[in-house]
This record gives C-alpha cells, sequence and structure tokens, in this order.
C-alpha cells in the first residue's frame, strides 16, 4: 500500500461537479493498492496517518499528530500511485492491485481512520474526480508499505524506489 499524504488547510473531491467530500484542516491521502495488501495493512497504514508528528505545535515545530490537532482526512483512491515508468514512454500499472481488491482496501482504510476517531471524506472509488486542495507549508509526506513489509510489523514503512 502506498500512501500520498498532504497536510492541508482544506480540501474537496468533486465527481461530475458534485462535491463527495469536503475537509478542512488535516490531510489528504491519496490511497494507492498493490498485489498482496491486505486488512491488516491498512489498518496499520491508517495507525500510522493518525500517528505521524507533522503538524505544528506552539513553537512551530512538527510535534503534533492528526488526532493531536483533531484534524480530518480526504482520502482519495489513486492506482497511479503504482506507476512503473521504467521502460518507454506509456505508465505499466501492473503492480497496482484488481480494482475490486483495491476498492476494498481503500474503503477499508478510510474505515479504519474513521474507527481511530477521524472524521473522513471520500473520493470516489474508480471515478474522475477533481481534486482541490490547499497545501499547507507545503508539506507531503510518502508511506510506502507492502505485504512482505507486513510481515514483520504493520508500522515498517520503506522509501519508494
Amino acid at each position: 500500500m502506498r500512501l500520498l499524504l498532504q497536510r492541508v488547510s482544506r480540501a474537496e473531491v468533486r465527481v461530475d461537479g458534485r462535491v463527495t467530500g469536503r475537509i478542512g484542516p488535516g490531510l489528504v491521502a491519496l490511497v494507492g493498492v498493490g498485489h498482496g495488501d491486505t486488512r491488516e495493512l491498512a489498518r496499520g497504514m491508517a495507525r500510522r496517518t493518525v500517528e505521524l508528528r507533522i503538524f505544528p505545535d506552539e513553537e512551530g515545530r512538527t510535534n503534533r499528530s492528526l488526532l493531536d490537532v483533531g484534524g480530518e482526512v480526504l482520502a482519495v483512491s489513486q492506482f497511479t500511485l503504482y506507476a512503473d515508468t521504467s521502460r518507454g514512454r506509456r505508465p505499466s500499472f501492473l503492480r497496482a492491485a484488481a480494482p475490486d481488491v483495491g476498492e476494498r482496501l481503500y474503503a477499508a482504510y478510510a474505515d479504519e481512520l474513521e474507527a481511530l476517531g477521524v472524521r473522513v471524506g471520500r473520493g470516489v472509488f474508480g471515478a474522475r474526480m477533481d481534486v482541490e486542495l490547499v497545501n499547507e507549508g507545503p508539506f507531503t509526506i510518502w508511506l510506502d508499505a507492502d505485504a512482505e513489509d507486513a510481515r514483520t510489523s504493520p508500522d515498517t514503512m520503506r522509501r519508494p524506489g
């Protein structure tokens, strides 16, 4: 599972001009699901998302988590996080999970965030979406974990590439 997290002051997602999800201060989570990803991995990624200390404290240091600041998450499915551009000019998406698996685990990630006490706005899986956000900072974090990592610990994250 791959997440691209952007700290935002506000964000929304629209499908066919209709707002399907909207948040105030918090995170936009672009969510990619790969082969072998599991619900347990989605649970670990949700926990990692809400516990990351990437929000400023009174002194401006990044010492607060999403839970500490009462932030929200706009979760948007994005299989293109698994793009392989190593050959030619057209990206391959063979590393992305099949749509039925991707949809199930994207929903599991968002459900787990809610279970942890976070308000979640959502995109529509498989739809063409317009995402509008104000990236605060800018502050963007990449989280990458796969099924192999999860065998040792759901909190094990590795750098892309």
